[in-house]
């Protein structure tokens, strides 16, 4: 997909601090392309609430295509009170996980400072978790519905759709990923007590595929230990893979262990085909305007993008800019500082450019 001038990324601001954090993602993004000689292309796409109030539609088959043939898509975030249904925001970020079959949903989760944690061991231990959640199957397939709605026999059902196919993916994913970088753990969450025809399909297919690794640990937790245990001891932890609903616990928990939403990414994947980065912190309808969202989220995503393209030094300079900022740089107000989130941007625009 890539073009002659180099990668080609589309920008999805969307609603919100969506439109904030994006912008300074994109500054980064272009500072690290100058100084790299990357040659990145970035084009902007405006969808979003206004958009789809104005003409009923989120988003079109033409744009859906115009998004695929890209490289990466960079998206802010989705979210607006004036669509209380959310409708736009399934539309978009939900068609495109389904539509460009991103069944990898990646979250890294590392302390940046031992302060912003809420773990009193935090300053003990090194805790660097990266979780692999199902992103396409599972409870948010949209099996179900609800019956005799207001009467006293109402009845909701929501099934929970796991296909071998879509649970050997993402669990080989985890363990190439695990040997790759050359971890000591990888721990399948389930609840195979409560649930035992999806955890027995997941248990199964996570022991064939590990006969085929050595090297590191490997166990199984149901989920509401690995919650407990991810407070308690979130050092001991490497990688965790699980299914769609647990993932999207699992993943925030792990966010707030090191220090907040602000700062947390993710990537939508399908290796080899499309890749879709978002901040995980929502759109924050509340605080839109203001000036203090963190743009740390998007930041780490650019980081990801770069990564992502094949542009390893360029990544590594966003991401050691990303972390000085946190030790030696302005802050916003949720990481305990006073700074904008321009502010905080700049800082690390200005320091990747100075890289040697």
């Amino acid at each position: 997909m890539s073009g002659a001038s180099g990668p080609r990324i589309a920008v999805v601001p969307g609603d919100g601090i969506g439109l904030e954090v994006t912008r300074q993602a994109v500054r980064v993004l272009e500072a690290a392309s100058a100084r790299s000689g990357l040659g990145l292309t970035l084009t902007h796409f405006d969808l979003d609430a206004d958009v789809y109030l104005e003409r009923g539609i989120a988003i079109t088959e033409a744009e859906f295509d115009a998004l695929a043939d890209h490289d990466a898509i960079l998206l802010g975030a989705l979210g607006d009170p004036r669509v209380p249904t959310n409708e736009h925001m399934r539309d978009i970020l939900l068609g495109l996980r389904f539509g460009l079959d991103l069944y990898i949903n990646y979250r890294p989760s590392r302390v940046l400072d031992p302060a912003l944690s809420p773990l009193r061991s935090a300053d003990e231990h090194t805790v660097d978790l990266h979780i692999f959640r199902e992103n396409t199957e599972g409870i948010y397939s949209g099996i179900g519905g609800r019956h005799r709605v207001g009467t006293p026999d109402e009845i909701a059902i929501q099934e929970d759709l796991n296909t071998r196919r879509g649970v050997e993916r993402i669990i080989r994913a985890a363990y190439e990923f695990t040997h790759d970088r050359g971890l000591s753990r990888l721990t399948m969450v389930d609840k195979a007590n409560a649930m035992p025809a999806v955890g027995g399909l997941w248990r199964d297919v996570f022991s064939e595929i590990g006969s085929e690794f050595d090297g590191f640990q490997t166990d199984v937790m149901f989920v509401d230990a690995m919650a407990m245990d991810l407070v308690r001891r979130p050092e001991r932890y490497d990688v965790i893979v699980t299914g769609n609903l647990f993932g999207d616990i699992l993943s925030d928990l792990s966010a707030q262990i090191v220090g907040g939403l602000g700062a947390a990414a993710s990537a939508n994947l399908n290796p080899g085909h499309h890749a879709l980065f978002e901040p995980v912190h929502g759109s924050a309808p509340d605080i839109a305007g203001t000036g203090t969202a963190n743009p740390l989220g998007a930041i780490a995503c650019a980081s990801l993008v770069l990564n992502h393209v094949g542009a390893a030094g360029a990544a590594e300079a966003v991401a050691e800019a990303l972390e000085a900022s946190v030790a030696e740089g302005p802050r916003t107000l949720d990481m305990g500082g006073e700074a904008s989130t321009d502010e905080v941007g700049g800082w690390i625009t200005q320091r990747v450019t100075e890289r040697p």
